[in-house]
């Protein structure tokens, strides 16, 4: 039987260009959402909900994941 693979090896710039992939999709989906909702697409918004919510949950993990910068020494303002 198959197993899943548990090592990637994904660089910044993959993670980068998948992130810009789940955005532009969230976008399509949100604009196919609201024609849902106004008739003019023979969908159920409730689907489409569906997959809104786990790209969004997607997004939050990737971004979960990211280490910002902060110096090591000294006081940090942000901003």
């Amino acid at each position: 039987m198959a197993s899943y693979n548990r090592k990637f090896d994904l660089t910044i710039d993959d993670l980068a260009l998948i992130e810009g992939a789940l955005h532009r999709k969230k976008t399509e989906l949100s604009m196919k959402r609201l024609d849902a909702i106004s008739g003019s697409v023979d969908v159920e918004p409730q689907e489409i909900d569906e997959e809104l919510r786990d790209i969004t949950g997607l997004l939050g993990r990737l971004h979960n994941q990211k280490v910002f910068y902060r110096p090591k020494s000294g006081v940090y303002v942000g901003g």
